[in-house]
């Protein structure tokens, strides 16, 4: 295939790019912040996609982050493109800090620990996603191997992981995409005027430019 890569990847070279891109988060990040400088659109339209993207990072959809931003930059008529950039809040080096505390104001906002389900509250987070896991495969065999269906590790994951990292992300999501909408507007439309300005002056160059070669051809005549 014309498209298709000579030396091919190994998967651990794939796996550790998600982790530590090629080129560092540093330089990862300044190309997320030139491709926002250089969207269409007004400050307010680009700075509410990049807040919708932020808080769609605080919710549980993994995998489904760049399709969950898009559409909320629909329903609020933002930069979608921005919507999408913003997703970027959530990488490996920020998953574990919004885990905890989108899990944490959960288990606040839900009273979970000082119920009946006190017991379950004790098995480690990474036990809750083997369980899960664990639970999905034995029920899907059981189609096949006729064995009765087991929902107990995805109802402890669901009610003591995925339900309250969506309930307690709310909060925390609200206020970080408040947060980039106000910080970003400004720095947004600040430096719009400054592209702008370049761009006129080097307009007003070429014309200056063209004059001078023109005059120029009219006095070698």
């Amino acid at each position: 295939m014309v498209f298709k890569r000579r030396d091919r990847r190994p998967i651990w070279k794939t796996a550790l790019d998600f982790v530590y891109p090629k080129g560092g988060w540093t330089r990862a990040f300044h190309y997320v912040k030139h491709r926002l400088h250089r969207l269409p659109g007004s400050p307010e339209r680009i700075a509410r996609g990049l807040a919708v993207g932020v808080f769609t990072a605080f919710t549980p959809f993994y995998g489904l982050h760049f399709i969950l931003a898009a559409l909320l930059a629909r329903v609020v008529r933002a930069n979608i493109l921005a919507g999408l950039l913003g997703t970027f809040a959530g990488n490996p080096l920020t998953y574990v800090p919004i885990g905890v505390i989108a899990m944490n104001t959960g288990y606040m906002i839900l009273g979970i620990g000082n119920g009946v389900i006190e017991k379950d509250v004790h098995r480690s987070l990474g036990g809750k996603f083997v369980d899960a896991g664990a639970s999905l495969l034995g029920n899907i065999l059981a189609v096949f191997n006729g064995l009765p269906a087991d929902w107990r590790g995805l109802a402890v994951f669901y009610n003591e992981v995925f339900f309250p990292y969506l309930v307690g992300g709310i909060i925390p999501g609200l206020v970080a995409a408040l947060f980039s909408y106000y910080l970003s507007v400004p720095l947004i439309r600040a430096y719009q005027k400054r592209r702008a300005r370049k761009i006129m002056s080097r307009i007003e160059a070429r014309r200056k430019k063209a004059l001078g070669k023109a005059d120029a051809t009219v006095k070698h005549e």
